[in-house]
């Protein structure tokens, strides 16, 4: 049986993990990720979280409480965002090289100075090196399974790495939607309690992440590298089973989106790959053969979709980040995963950075200027010129 939870984003996430039973949540506010670990408060205290609710002084400190839990063989969930995520940075790391499967929810927010709290992907695109897996979640409902989808990934045997779910702040973390909910027991089916590869136990010590030689070290990251590649595998897998148990699809690596008969693809994430579906329907109405492909997840990289997609179309791509010195970061990794292999032509352009609004109709002038080939540089910045 299924309910129906008309909430915003950040709730319904909390409410994505309270259902997933984790045995410890580390919880520390900041705008906008705020009401989400306070969801899980409201849920511990109505009894329906029973797991151990950890309030700690920092972000630092939440990851870390994270990698403790996670290393007793328990599953975990914690949230930030922004600056909270950057202050992460060297448990991220630990994280991933421990192989411990936490899942954690970002809500994309500008990195400052200046000072804004608004939707810009700089703050988890500037973690992509840290072997974590990274999601990018285009709606309320898309939020809900794929925290859930998340845990039986990340825990999965042949991945046993840390997950980030990415949304965008106050698109979709303030914003109500409805969102099905399944009940308990089935959830429990799809997700049993997690089975650790390792853990420590006082009954039987061993340590664990202390000197490690050169030519061992490099196993460790070649085994990491293999896990990520083993993800790329299974989130299909994963994704599908869902659907198969629930009803409901989000895509998996990518979502594709009208692009039979395509001659040309548009890649974009987040809640401007919502948007562009508005986009994408104008411009086929107008005789344009434009499809779009969103991007769910950037690590592992979707080298070998996005691959077929550039045999039969050029592709034009929307980045909400800027990598300072180069180019936004989806462009570059586009252009990377095709060198050699494609004569297909990327067009790219940067939008919405700060929190700025890309309407469909935005999105519906980028696309016309490639087609058009007004694209002269490599990426453009959308609104710094006429389009």
């Amino acid at each position: 049986m299924t309910s129906v939870m008309i909430d915003t984003g950040n709730y319904i996430a909390a409410k994505a993990a309270v259902m997933a039973c984790p045995d410890v949540v580390a919880a520390y506010p900041i705008t906008p990720q705020t009401t989400l670990v306070e969801g899980i408060a409201k849920y511990l205290g109505t009894g329906e979280f029973k797991g151990e609710y950890i309030c700690v002084e920092s972000e630092h400190s939440a990851m870390a409480a994270c990698i403790g839990s996670s290393a007793t063989g328990v599953r975990t969930f914690t949230g930030t965002s922004s600056h909270g995520l950057l202050l992460m940075h060297e448990m991220l790391h630990w994280a991933a090289l421990a192989r411990l499967p936490v899942i954690m929810c970002n809500i994309n927010r500008v990195v400052g100075p200046g000072w804004n709290i608004w939707a810009d992907e700089n703050d988890s695109i500037s973690q992509r090196d840290t072997g974590w897996i990274q999601f990018y979640c285009s709606s309320n409902q898309e939020i809900f399974d794929t925290v859930l989808q998340a845990f039986k990934l990340g825990e999965h045997e042949d991945v046993s790495l840390p997950v980030m779910i990415s949304y965008n702040a106050f698109i979709l973390s303030h914003t109500s939607m409805p969102v099905f909910v399944p009940n308990q027991k089935d959830i429990d089916d799809f997700l049993p309690k997690r089975v650790a590869k390792w853990k420590l136990e006082v009954e039987n010590p061993i340590t664990f992440g202390n000197i490690i030689l050169p030519h061992e070290y490099e196993k460790v990251r070649k085994e990491m590298q293999d896990a990520q590649n083993n993800a790329k595998k299974l989130i299909p897998i994963i994704a599908n089973d869902w659907k198969k148990r629930f009803g409901r699809f989000h895509g998996d690596l990518l979502e594709y989106y009208k692009c039979d008969k395509a001659d040309y693809i548009l890649l974009s994430m987040g809640a401007i790959g919502a948007e562009s579906k508005v986009a994408i329907d104008n411009l086929q109405k107008n005789g344009h053969k434009v499809g779009l492909a969103r991007i769910r997840v950037i690590r592992p990289f979707p080298t070998e979709e996005i691959l077929k997609l550039s045999k039969k179309a050029d592709l034009i791509v929307i980045d909400r980040n800027i990598s300072v010195g180069n180019e936004g970061a989806i462009f570059n990794e586009i252009k990377g995963a095709l060198y050699g292999k494609s004569d297909s032509t990327v067009y790219g352009f940067i939008a919405g950075l700060g929190g700025k609004d890309v309407t469909f109709g935005d999105i519906e002038k980028m696309c016309r200027k490639a087609i058009e080939g007004k694209v002269k540089d490599h990426q453009v910045w959308y609104g710094f010129e006429e389009v």
